[in-house]
């Protein structure tokens, strides 16, 4: 493609190839994908599809910011949008759509800090029995699913793309695939692992045409109730409906078996850096926030036992 030919790519068209580029050869997570995309219909909301992308400047983008903050959106998703635009902004650059990047001059917003969501290991250990109090849904199927993502700190997604032949033999570890494609291992203690048995044996007598051993389609290790793969959607609906009015009452995401996973280790004095290998986390200070917890659960429990705290008899 010429120099001329690449001058007139339209906005809607550098759109196009960089949601192309970021899902295919960069293999970015579906929810980034369909996040960006859904950034890119703001600005098309204020920018004409048509608009040349060498005549979309900085103060189009900056009106767009100023209309999704006169409409209330966290400062998490104008953030995002930045960073949407920043990448397709980068890619235009990089294969000769702009002579220039004009996003690099939008400034991002001051994120408000929120310690992450956990539970105490009170907390865990009796939602880990909700299923079988409740029996909600599917009693085997829960128990192992809340047991392996308190164990082994996945994302959800990593939980959910888990497949039978990524688990090792005993059952004691897997390999799962993050954020990136990066694959890392992870590890379940004994409850777990008994947990899971348990599951995969109830599975197999459900739904014996998808085991694995039984030479089946359906490789992921977690069904749904008809016996298709359990989706992350699946999964925050299975949880939510245990941490909700029917359960324990405290409603609670997936990510907080995560959470929890992280401040125990910490807590119980594993080091930061093998804790962000555990988690998977690319960037160390991604881990680091979760001493902010630490140190906010010690001092906490600092306030309420010490008999000076200023507490009156």
């Amino acid at each position: 493609m010429s120099r001329d030919e690449t001058q007139t790519l339209s906005l809607k068209e550098a759109v196009g190839e960089y949601i192309l580029y970021i899902r295919t050869v960069r293999s970015y997570s579906a929810n980034t994908v369909t996040g960006y995309s859904e950034d890119f219909k703001h600005l098309f909301a204020v920018v004409p599809e048509d608009t040349p992308i060498n005549q979309v400047d900085v103060m189009m983008l900056r009106n767009c910011i100023a209309k999704l903050s006169r409409k209330k959106y966290s400062v998490t998703s104008i953030n995002r949008f930045i960073a949407a635009c920043r990448g397709l902004f980068a890619y235009c650059k990089k294969f000769g759509y702009l002579e220039s990047n004009v996003s690099l001059e939008l400034k991002t917003l001051k994120t408000p800090k929120h310690l992450p969501k956990f539970m105490t290991q009170a907390e865990v250990d009796e939602l880990c029995l909700e299923p079988e109090k409740k029996e909600l849904l599917w009693e085997k199927r829960d128990k192992a699913l809340f047991e392996m993502l308190y164990s082994s700190g996945c994302r959800v997604g990593e939980i959910a793309n888990l497949c039978i032949t990524d688990l090792t033999a005993d059952h004691s570890s897997a390999v799962v695939v993050g954020k990136g494609q990066k694959s890392r291992r992870v590890f379940f203690e004994e409850d777990a692992r008994k947990a899971l048995d348990a599951y995969l044996k109830d599975r197999d007598e459900r739904f014996p045409e998808a085991s694995m051993r039984g030479g089946a389609t359906v490789e992921q290790v977690f069904l749904s109730q008809k016996g298709l793969p359990l989706t992350e959607h699946g999964i925050w609906y299975i949880v939510s409906r245990y941490t909700g009015a029917e359960g324990s009452g405290r409603h609670l995401s997936p990510h907080a078996f995560r959470h929890t996973f992280a401040t125990a280790m910490l807590s119980g004095g594993a080091d930061i850096r093998s804790v962000q290998e555990m988690l998977g986390h690319s960037s160390i200070s991604t881990t680091q926030r979760y001493t902010h917890v630490t140190t906010a659960r010690l001092k906490e429990v600092y306030a309420q036992a010490f008999p000076h705290s200023g507490k009156k008899d």
